[in-house]
């Protein structure tokens, strides 16, 4: 039963606006700050319109960078940023995808035993990987690399899980339940 109370939906419209207008403020504010002098924020008063700088700043930004020393465009660090999540994102997808199909489908001794060293991964915590993920990666001479910022990260145990459930609810696909290559009668 819908029940309707005009008071209530104006007051749940109420409750979202001050939530939009919570997280919007700041950004706005952000995105004002940018194109003003820092001159205009010395009398207290906060503007909340663009300045006399425009969007020029952003373009600056993007193109020429924030440090005239290190020669580094927030261009060049956003397509670096995309390139890492691409290779990283793409890595895990098929890294998961075929350590899952095996444990699935093919029988193999000690495939349980694969999977739960896998799933006992899942109870470390990042802050416990840190150390050793840079060790490894200073000894194998990748650091300053996109393979040393995106291999690491590449291996999942929450992926190859879900994953593995998904083939488990395939109809006659989980080789683990019946002998390989045989039919069962129905």
């Amino acid at each position: 039963m819908v029940e309707r109370r005009p008071w209530l939906t104006v007051f749940s419209h109420l409750v979202l606006i001050l939530g939009v207008a919570s997280v919007a403020l700041p950004v706005w504010l952000a995105l004002t700050a940018a194109t003003h002098d820092s001159s205009a924020f010395v009398s207290g008063v906060t503007p909340l319109w663009f300045g006399d700088k425009g969007l020029s700043v952003f373009t600056e930004v993007l193109t020429e960078g924030t440090s005239r020393e290190l020669n580094i465009t927030v261009a060049g660090m956003l397509w670096n940023s995309f390139l890492m999540a691409m290779g990283i994102s793409i890595g895990k997808l098929v890294i998961s995808i075929l350590s899952a199909y095996a444990v699935v489908y093919f029988r193999f001794p000690g495939r349980m035993l694969a999977f739960w060293i896998i799933f006992m991964t899942l109870m470390l915590p990042v802050e416990v990987r840190i150390m050793p993920t840079f060790q490894v990666i200073a000894d194998l001479n990748m650091l300053n690399s996109m393979s040393g910022l995106t291999i690491p990260l590449i291996a999942s145990a929450t992926a190859t899980f879900l994953f593995r459930q998904f083939f488990m609810t395939v109809p006659g696909g989980n080789a683990g339940s019946r002998p390989h290559g045989r039919c069962r009668s129905v």
